[in-house]
């Protein structure tokens, strides 16, 4: 047999080379449990794949851009995305292709497979981490197999496993990733069985479903579930689910279908089959010494072995909590169609009219008191929506990062963002804003060119868009302190774009009518209203990713105006610019008239680094082109104001309440990272090149220095 290809029943000898998970499986097929037959590709192919590919170099290279430790989430998808395009393009040598097709062939002919992922770093007693790398179920064909393998090696640097890096000693010279390929068990019935409740150690927990697994592991399908005495295998306690759907095979992998009403509310399991997985699970206890997690499926009266790992409890102090959240950010498509629905039906308009009913608010028949209650009130609807944005609306984007993950699998192009100018079409509140500035602008340089009654009537034309700008968008061009008019702040920034025509949206139409050409082909025809799902979901993604924070912003302005009247009314008790900016402490003065609000020094924050000055600065390549020209460094909101077309806007990130000053600046450059982060998105929809996920940016770079802004390759020159 090739070096390169262990028989499954064979790998408890070859544990260094096809990992804890294969010999677990193999282990029980010793022991006489039934597990799907197969075999194990080995890590040496791995590590042959990615050296004589080149893959190794471009790994370290993609990764050195930024420490892992640094990186936001957004940044996390990006690298994971980028590096699994990468594998895809690769071809596997032909010696380890063959001998993976060869081997198909001798154990599994005419089978349907099942390719599961087999880190050398997962599933060891002191480190069992569920779920970071990927397997992939009915996949048949020699050339889908080799693809899929890909895949799985390529999910050895996904952003789950990026977050867990240290964990799992992630580096590119020690790390390596095998990969079980068995026939694939079309069980009617699946689940998860855990040996020991974390509550309570004298109980066990049996869960299942309808269908394959991956509904429950996904989350898609809720679970029927048992609660079961360790000592005697009694049931203490039963839970019957709503079944509604179950995964079933599709012609390209599996899908979720609605559940023949027969089973609607039918258990999934029976005592018998309650007292079968519990058995199996109590085997697995004795033969490795400790409770473990394992996941089942039954084929008619067959049950069979899937998976095992001991239950551990990781512990990473300090990290967990923000690890926990950025993998909770991962959600399936049929959880992010349900988190759609609540923000489109329930969450926006409430905060539409919520924020609405706020403005129309006057303060001037307030008291004090009534106006320190109105500040309370409007500070608590901003943590209170802050919240919901957190918890609903950052996983909904999740959304694009799954459709471009889809999209490059099944498209394979060279470009791993190439997907995001299918999503690039839908209309964002910021580039509407931005829209109605511009028209403004070239109706002010118009009226050079008038006289008479026209002129006139030209300038009260300006002065109702000026009205209706501010209105539509109030308090969403300026925050507290940046600048004393709003109106006036917005004259001079059309007066500074009417002099030559501001930068024009980047969409070209039939360049996506191509692109969903290639998308929808890709699909059989009978998958294809599921594509357009995704897609359309993807679009509504994208679109919130950018609208969410000008929506949190109108909370936001209206604490603003409360605050900036209670500034006026407190006069010399504010004693410089920056305090009586903070809730809590106008509320105080409001209601105790001797009380002075803590006075608040701005920070010196603008030294730089006057001894080593950075040339070269990499980043993550979030817009393409490149463009060179003077900086702009942006310390504050009031910053924004003095941009002047052509220059490049560096900053530490913008949001949607920043992006109307885009379509004067040439380049964008920001210290956040990431293809969805507010700047990267309105730098793509301008066709700007944009770098981000530069540290200290602000600090390296300087307002005048000229540099070169390279979107291709993430790379910002600083030149003499």
């Amino acid at each position: 047999m090739n070096s390169y290809i262990v028989p499954l029943r064979s790998a408890s000898k070859s544990e260094n080379i096809c990992s804890g998970k294969a010999e677990t499986l193999a282990r029980m097929m010793e022991s006489g449990l039934r597990v799907p037959d197969g075999f194990c590709v080995t890590a040496g192919a791995y590590r042959r794949f990615i050296d004589s590919t080149g893959l190794a170099g471009q790994i370290v290279m993609e990764l050195g851009r930024k420490r892992l430790d640094d990186m936001r989430w957004e940044e996390m998808w990006d690298a994971a995305l980028r590096i699994r395009s990468m594998f895809l393009a690769a071809e596997i040598p032909a010696d380890i292709a063959g001998a993976i097709v060869d081997a198909v062939g001798s154990w599994l002919p005419d089978s349907p497979l099942a390719v599961r992922s087999a880190s050398l770093a997962e599933d060891r007693p002191e480190t069992s981490f569920a779920g970071l790398h990927e397997s992939f179920l009915n996949v048949r064909g020699a050339e889908d197999i080799l693809k899929h393998v890909k895949l799985v090696w390529a999910s050895l640097w996904s952003d789950a496993a990026l977050a867990y890096s240290r964990e799992l000693s992630l580096e590119v010279g020690s790390s390596s990733m095998a990969v079980i390929v068995q026939e694939m068990v079309f069980g009617e019935r699946s689940g998860v069985a855990f040996g020991v409740d974390p509550k309570n150690g004298r109980l066990a927990v049996i869960e299942a479903v309808y269908g394959l697994n991956k509904g429950l592991v996904d989350g898609d399908v809720e679970p029927d579930r048992w609660i079961v005495d360790r000592g005697s295998g009694a049931v203490e306690l039963d839970h019957v689910a709503a079944h509604e759907s179950s995964v079933i095979p599709s012609a390209s992998g599996v899908r979720i279908e609605p559940l023949d009403e027969i089973f609607r509310d039918r258990p999934v399991l029976f005592e018998s089959d309650v007292a079968m997985v519990f058995s199996v699970l109590m085997k697995a206890e004795a033969l490795f010494g400790a409770p473990q997690d394992v996941e089942w499926t039954i084929r008619g009266d067959e049950l069979y072995m899937l998976q095992a790992r001991p239950i551990t409890t990781l512990q990473t102090a300090g990290t967990e909590e923000r690890r926990s959240y950025d993998l909770s950010l991962r959600r399936s498509f049929a959880n992010l169609r349900d988190i759609r629905n609540k923000i489109e039906k329930e969450y926006l308009p409430a905060m539409e009219s919520e924020a609405a009913e706020a403005a129309r608010r006057d303060f001037g028949g307030m008291s004090d008191e009534e106006l320190a209650v109105e500040i309370k009130s409007r500070s608590e609807a901003m943590e209170r929506w802050r919240k919901i944005y957190w918890d609903e609306f950052i996983p909904f984007a999740h959304g694009v990062r799954l459709f471009g993950q889809v999209y490059n699998d099944r498209i394979g192009s060279d470009d791993p963002f190439e997907f995001i100018d299918l999503l690039a079409v839908v209309p964002l509140k910021s580039i509407e804003r931005n829209t109605k500035l511009v028209d403004l602008a070239t109706m002010i340089a118009r009226v050079a060119t008038l006289e008479g009654r026209d002129k006139e009537e030209a300038r009260e034309e300006i002065e109702r868009r000026l009205d209706i700008l501010v209105e539509k968008f109030a308090g969403l061009s300026c925050s507290m302190a940046a600048c004393e008019d709003e109106k006036e702040s917005l004259r001079a920034l059309a007066i500074e774009m009417a002099g030559t025509p501001a930068a024009e949206l980047g969409i070209d139409a039939g360049r996506v009518d191509m692109l969903e050409d290639k998308w929808f082909s890709s699909f059989a025809d009978e998958e294809r209203g599921h594509a357009a799902e995704l897609l359309d979901l993807a679009r509504a993604s994208y679109r919130l990713r950018d609208d969410d924070n000008i929506y949190l912003g109108r909370f936001e302005s209206n604490l603003t105006r409360a605050v900036e009247e209670s500034r006026r009314r407190l006069g010399e008790r504010c004693v410089d610019e920056y305090s009586c900016t903070a809730a809590e402490e106008v509320i105080r003065a409001l209601r105790f008239s001797e009380y002075v609000p803590a006075a608040v020094t701005e920070e010196a924050s603008n030294a730089k680094d006057q001894v080593v000055r950075a040339r070269q600065l990499k980043g993550q390549p979030a817009g393409a082109g490149i463009a060179r020209g003077p900086a702009r460094v942006i310390e504050n909101i009031s910053d924004l104001f003095t941009i002047k077309r052509g220059e490049i806007l560096v900053c530490d990130a913008i949001d949607p309440n920043m992006t109307f000053v885009v379509p004067l600046v040439s380049a964008i450059v920001e210290r956040r990272g990431g293809m969805l982060i507010h700047g990267a998105i309105i730098a793509r929809e301008y066709g700007l090149p944009c770098v981000t996920g530069i540290p200290d940016a602000t600090k390296l770079i300087n307002t005048g220095d000229l540099v070169t802004v390279d979107g291709y390759y993430g790379l910002v020159i600083i030149h003499e």
